[in-house]
């Protein structure tokens, strides 16, 4: 459920400002508001914070993480050359400009020597003595038929010539019509003695990040410092100040938001620092934070919501144990598979028993229950690793569900049961069961969006969400008749149903934009006939979008297959078996991460649009984060 929130004025005096800043931080239980301010000392640690976050990123890619959590790390100085805390940023952003001014370095000199290369190695400077003693050489780079057409009287020295051009000196005077060859600064000796120096500079460069590459941890906690400091500093620089007042008299006051059974905390410690306190319920345009509290279950599921970065409005509702019930369910047919399902419950529980003393992480249970519903599914499916179901063992074939399985002598179809051993038939009978198992989870997951509605509205509007269910329920068995429907099942139309579609878009149309008057929601729905009509084509793909559940599936089922059929052949000889067995371990392997990609586009999805908009959350809030120290 979403927490309640007061909205909490403090007023405190001017002199003390940054002392009940430090005491509220303490306390860890208000939200303060977000404004945008700036101040010097804002600008100041920003930009400490740029700087420390550019140093992070040129570091972590010389991290080398086992010796960074090992006693390397504790012994940081001397690994970093002694080099202090405090110089530490500095120290490798100033590096990072050396080496990217020698890299530049390094660029210009091969394009100098690329330039002088067929030259050969000479020194410039010999040129002008020859012409303080009176022999003057000018350098020239010639094409061809340029050369050939100088006439007798021009004196030239050829010194190296290629397909296209010729490379030499006049004698004398200037070639008419040709522009001499730009005499380099240095011969190709001092270039190449200059590259040497740049290398091993750059060499000894990327000796001192790897050293330093120990000590990201350092930058890591003074970027959180930092985090905390502009908190404050942004804190401080938004209290309000009051005007016109004598100066020891002046006071600031600051605004935030506070859970309700929070906020004798914060009377107290206004009772014992003598501020002033107003706590009040929010407005209707304060932007409130929300701060969730569920059972212990349906919190499993704020590891995913927190790394989606989604969140209800505060007016909103939370379906957090919904959305980890469904998301439990798409989870385990996207995967689809009982091996990759003991492979994740394997993992979830290594990394539970390696963390049972510290506490185990909340990502690890979610994991442990993702894992047994995907193994579950599995099972009932028997499937295995894509396996086909006649080289699994009795057992594994015995446990399997005949409604959604071939694994067994017969199926459990919608009219009767039917036999494995016409296969074209059985599977479509499967494929059938499949299809209206995703309709029905559509029906069912769309409807409770609604109910949920219901239960949190107060108002006759509550007859469009009842006839939006009716709508659904009819678009249902449409569908149903539509897509579900083959040549060896049919199912007829219902127009029972068709009618409850129809009585149930007249009082969704009636109802929906009910606010006290029945005329004004006909009209508003009048008004807004296009998007009413387009509704209706919005049940359908709502109620058909779940069909991607056996579509992804069957296409990750697919994937194992054919990794099992390209291995198996190698499997049997010995000199293969080893690439059969590394195909196997890369395909699978493969397979699960493109299902993980899956589960987080569409059972995601599922959950927050086409669930969420059906209950009438659009996920437009942001969390409860309360100004607190959260470095020890």
């Amino acid at each position: 459920m979403i927490v309640p929130m007061k909205k909490v004025s403090l007023v405190v005096m001017d002199k003390t400002r940054e002392d009940s800043l430090a005491k509220l931080r303490e306390l860890g239980v208000l939200h303060l508001e977000r404004c945008t301010v700036s101040s010097d000392g804002l600008s100041k640690l920003q930009d400490r914070k740029t700087r420390a976050e550019t140093a992070l990123a040129l570091l972590r890619a010389y991290q080398d993480p086992k010796k960074s959590a090992g006693k390397n790390a504790r012994n940081r100085d001397d690994n970093a050359g002694g080099v202090t805390d405090a110089d530490l940023v500095k120290v490798v952003l100033d590096l990072a400009d050396e080496k990217k001014t020698l890299q530049e370095q390094l660029v210009s000199n091969a394009k100098e020597r690329s330039r002088i290369e067929k030259w050969g190695n000479f020194n410039p400077a010999s040129l002008g003595e020859l012409a303080g003693a009176g022999i003057t050489l000018i350098p020239y780079e010639l094409l061809v038929k340029d050369y050939e057409a100088l006439g007798s009287d021009q004196r030239f020295i050829t010194l190296n010539r290629s397909k296209t051009s010729v490379y030499g000196v006049a004698v004398g005077t200037e070639i008419s019509g040709s522009t001499p060859f730009a005499l380099p600064d240095r011969s190709l000796a001092e270039i190449d003695a200059a590259v040497a120096g740049i290398g091993q500079r750059l060499s000894a460069i990327e000796k001192e990040f790897t050293g330093l590459g120990l000590r990201v941890q350092v930058i890591e906690k003074a970027l959180k410092t930092l985090g905390e400091e502009i908190e404050f500093e942004t804190a401080k620089v938004s209290m309000e100040t009051a005007e016109d007042v004598p100066a020891e008299m002046t006071f600031s006051w600051i605004t935030g938001f506070a859970p309700h059974d929070l906020v004798g905390v914060l009377k107290r410690a206004a009772t014992e620092n003598g501020w002033a306190l107003v706590a009040d319920d929010p407005g209707p345009d304060d932007n409130v934070p929300t701060k969730l509290k569920n059972n212990r279950l349906a919190s499993l599921i704020y590891p995913l919501t927190n790394f989606l970065e989604v969140v209800p409005g505060y007016r909103e509702v939370d379906i957090s144990g919904w959305f980890l019930l469904f998301f439990c369910i798409f989870f385990g047919m996207i995967f689809g598979d009982a091996a990759y399902g003991a492979i994740i419950l394997l993992a979830a529980l290594i990394g539970i028993i390696k963390t049972a003393k510290k506490g185990v992480p909340p990502m690890l249970k979610l994991l442990l229950l993702l894992g047994l519903s995907n193994f579950t599914w599995g099972v009932l499916t028997c499937t295995w690793f894509g396996l086909e179901t006649d080289k699994l063992p009795e057992l594994l074939t015995r446990l399997a569900l005949p409604l959604i399985s071939t694994a067994g002598a017969s199926v459990v179809g919608l009219f009767g049961t039917y036999s494995t051993a016409n296969a074209a038939q059985a599977g479509a009978i499967i494929q059938q069961n499949l299809m209206i198992f995703c309709f029905s989870l559509a029906l069912l997951q769309l409807s409770i969006g609604h109910v949920i509605a219901i239960v949190n509205t107060k108002s006759l509007k509550i007859l469009g969400d009842i006839g939006s269910i009716a709508m659904l329920a009819g678009m249902y068995c449409i569908i149903l008749s539509l897509i579900a429907s083959n040549e060896y099942s049919k199912i007829p139309m219902s127009m029972p149903m068709v009618y409850v579609f129809a009585g149930g878009f007249v009082f969704n149309f009636m109802f929906a934009n009910y606010d006290g008057s029945l005329g004004r929601s006909i009209l508003e729905s009048c008004k807004n006939i296009i998007s009413v009509i387009l509704g209706i084509a919005n049940v359908f793909s709502d109620i058909m979008s779940y069909i991607r559940l056996w579509a992804v599936g069957l296409a990750g089922g697919a994937i194992a297959s054919t990794v099992d059929a390209m291995a198996g052949p190698m499997l049997g000889h010995f000199i293969f078996f080893i690439f059969g067995v590394v195909l196997l371990v890369f395909g699978h392997g493969l397979n699960l991460v493109l299902n993980v990609l899956s589960v987080l586009v569409h059972g995601v999805r599922l959950n927050t649009l086409e669930f969420s908009g059906h209950a009438g959350l659009a996920w437009s809030g942001s969390a409860y984060k309360p100004f607190a120290k959260r470095i020890k």
